[in-house]
């Protein structure tokens, strides 16, 4: 069973994968998607990478106007995508996104919760707005996506085309290693770790897949301020990773064989090491 979306306001099922050019197989035809923070980044290069494997993809951040643009990039393609505007660290918010995808798509196979914040700074001197806003992004948005996808990915496993379902948290490398003037950010990539871990041992059995993504230094909007190149102190930039080069890791996580299952992958500069 295949998704499609012609008109993006009106999802309709068929019986052939719409194929995004240039993709290399269809291993996600007949899946639904939705991807976080999908404006920019890590989300857009997933979004893409995952419509190329024939998903119908949704995808989910606070910029309706970036959304429109990555969505009709993908539909120009031959793909099958919607734009869902919403702000992620109001719960309702959270969890009517999910509801929407499944609606408008018909099912929910595959959720990426990559949206994230991140901000520097030592905790003596640091905007304790900054940490809201980060244990929100970070950590209950998981937590409520994660919970609302639960029932759609449960029957996907079920009854779906692949015998699986995919969740996958993308954290960072900073939920491994601290580092100075990151210490609030590290905490709420741990949290992600720890919940990761937690949840995929509560529904594995069931067929729901739930895969860690840890990313090293990449080239983003959200590393673009500054605040990274302090903590990557002698690696230049050109070596740091690109957002296409996660979306891989993701793509591949999540296109194995129902059998197999990779639960966590990091992913960190070759120029770096440590």
């Amino acid at each position: 069973m295949n998704v499609r979306d012609a008109n993006p306001g009106n999802a309709s099922t068929g019986s052939q994968a719409a194929t995004v050019k240039g993709a290399t197989d269809a291993a996600l035809a007949g899946c639904a998607a939705l991807v976080t923070g999908a404006s920019s980044g890590i989300g857009a290069a997933t979004a893409m990478a995952v419509a190329q494997r024939g998903a119908a993809v949704a995808l989910a951040a606070r910029r309706a106007e970036r959304l429109e643009e990555l969505a009709t990039a993908i539909r120009d393609q031959g793909g099958t995508c919607i734009a869902l505007t919403a702000d992620l660290r109001d719960a309702a918010q959270a969890r009517r996104t999910v509801e929407d995808t499944a609606d408008r798509l018909g099912r929910l196979d595959v959720l990426v919760n990559n949206a994230g914040y991140a901000a520097t700074g030592s905790v003596e001197e640091s905007d304790p707005e900054d940490w809201e806003r980060m244990i929100d992004l970070n950590v209950k948005a998981v937590l409520h996506m994660s919970q609302a996808a639960l029932p759609h990915l449960l029957r996907a496993a079920a009854d779906g085309p692949r015998g699986v379902a995919d969740l996958v948290n993308v954290s960072s490398v900073a939920g491994r290693v601290v580092r100075e003037r990151s210490s609030v950010y590290s905490a709420t990539k741990h949290a992600v770790g720890a919940f990761s871990e937690g949840l995929r041992q509560e529904v594995t059995a069931r067929g729901v897949r739930v895969g860690l993504v840890e990313p090293g230094l990449t080239r983003t909007e959200m590393t673009a301020d500054g605040g990274a190149a302090a903590i990557a102190r002698d690696i230049p930039e050109s070596s740091w990773l690109r957002a296409e080069d996660i979306a891989r890791a993701i793509s591949f996580m999540v296109t194995q064989p129902p059998h197999a299952a990779v639960n966590e992958i990091m992913v960190r500069p070759t120029a770096r090491g440590h």
